[in-house]
């Protein structure tokens, strides 16, 4: 594939690095000479010094053919740009890289449609969500959020409720904005059919609206006698996306965070969830103490800095912590903290490089990805005129019986369809399917 990066920064040479290592055509933009000449020297790479906003030096990048466009500079204000414009000149995807929460809050503003890009990339969020899916217990996690993060997959364990278990699926008259998607029983993971029923102690996939998951997951879930009780370690965009994925009645969370005015801040937003924001400095043995870390079941360092996020979970280990996780950056730390005893690190770099793999696809099919140790696969399409999808409504198409149409997401709208629904050229269609289904679901949006 060609593939154009824009920002030849930390982000931008590890993603040019994956890209060429998987023998990609590749084209690198960045404003530093120095960035240019380093990527140049040691990379296979088409180097370009210049403003990955300019249409000029897009333009002379080869935008027009690119398949894919990588917007990753240090600015999210020049990404968004760079994206929109590289879409506007032909590139077939263009994804942007962000950071600050706002450009990802649909409530007062739709980045993502505004800007017509394919993507908007959260480094800090992707890492967040790796930690909460790291977090082993029975407790729901979230595996992944989709178009434009107005869908949510979920996983949670069933408890032993007479309304739910041993009643077909097709019996429960589910709110229109959630399913049922996948049943793991016995250590097979099958989608769920309207004939298939649950039973105590299945773990089961949701997918759908936030708050439509959230009712069915409390009436659904088994019985937690004791809360996972979770310690933060850095209130930065990380540690605060963290949390607002924890914030539920089935995790405990303390976030320290060490600047005043962030955790004042912290104080305001997280309001939804049993969060207590404390003032501090998590590196020391006294603060962690304070805060009965010992008595924590999952302790997480992501303070933004890679020595403070391992001294945090030596000490947080050494006073009683059961679970350590932290935030790494630099790959030569691999090694030390496996000989430290952190059970799990998260690399901002490798997440952001796996979410990259997921969106490098030919054709109609956009992001491909497994969801958690399963052999499904969660698949997002475009809609393309001539394919066999849009030739009549759901309940007709030949869809493969372990294949679900979870979602249509059409101009700015999204919904969980039903069988009377047709899909149209311009939508994109989310799809969760078994890895033996997916050559017969892709001929089904490929034009004819």
């Amino acid at each position: 594939m060609k593939i154009l990066v824009l920002g030849a920064g930390t982000v931008g040479r590890s993603i040019a690095t994956m890209l060429c290592n998987q023998k990609h055509d590749v084209t690198v933009v960045d404003s530093n000479p120095e960035h240019i000449r380093e990527i140049n020297e040691d990379l296979d790479v088409r180097p370009i010094t210049g403003s990955a906003s300019h249409s000029s030096v897009l333009f002379q990048a080869g935008v027009m053919d690119a398949d894919v466009c990588l917007a990753v500079t240090g600015v999210d204000e020049v990404n968004l740009v760079a994206a929109s414009i590289a879409k506007e000149m032909g590139a077939r995807r263009a994804i942007a890289r962000i950071y600050a929460s706002v450009f990802r809050d649909l409530s007062t503003f739709d980045y993502h449609n505004h800007f017509k890009i394919d993507r908007m990339l959260s480094l800090e969020h992707l890492s967040a969500m790796n930690l909460a899916r790291a977090i082993r217990s029975d407790s729901s996690v979230i595996l992944e959020n989709l178009a434009r993060g107005d869908l949510e997959v979920r996983e949670l364990t069933v408890g032993d409720h007479r309304r739910w278990v041993k009643k077909p699926l097709r019996e429960w008259k589910l709110a229109r904005e959630v399913r049922v998607a996948a049943i793991t029983r016995n250590g097979r993971t099958f989608i769920a059919r309207g004939d298939h029923h649950l039973e105590p102690g299945d773990r089961i996939t949701l997918i759908g609206d936030h708050d439509a998951i959230e009712e069915l997951a409390k009436a659904l879930e088994q019985e937690v006698n004791k809360k996972v009780r979770v310690v933060i370690a850095g209130g930065g965009e990380t540690g605060y996306h963290l949390a607002q994925i924890l914030q539920s009645q089935r995790y405990r969370v303390t976030l320290i965070e060490q600047a005043k005015a962030r955790a004042n801040f912290l104080s305001k937003q997280l309001v939804e969830g049993p969060i207590t924001v404390v003032e501090g400095d998590a590196t020391q043995r006294s603060k962690l103490e304070e805060e009965r870390v010992a008595d924590a079941d999952v302790f997480i360092a992501c303070t933004g800095d890679d020595e403070n996020n391992i001294i945090a979970c030596v000490e947080a280990k050494d006073i009683g912590a059961t679970m350590t996780l932290a935030v790494v950056s630099r790959p030569d730390y691999a090694s030390i903290v496996k000989k430290l005893g952190i059970d799990h690190t998260v690399s901002p770099r490798e997440v952001m490089a796996e979410e990259v793999r997921a969106l490098l696809n030919e054709g109609a099919l956009v992001y491909r990805r497994t969801i958690g140790s399963s052999h499904l696969f969660v698949l997002e399409y475009n809609v393309l005129e001539g394919a066999p999808v849009t030739r009549g409504k759901i309940a007709q198409l030949p869809l493969p019986e372990q294949c679900l149409l979870a979602a249509i997401v059409r101009q700015s709208y999204v919904r969980v369809p039903t069988g009377e629904d047709q899909l149209e050229v311009g939508d994109s269609a989310v799809v969760l399917a078994a890895d033996s289904v997916l050559q017969e679901l892709n001929d089904l949006f490929v034009p004819e």
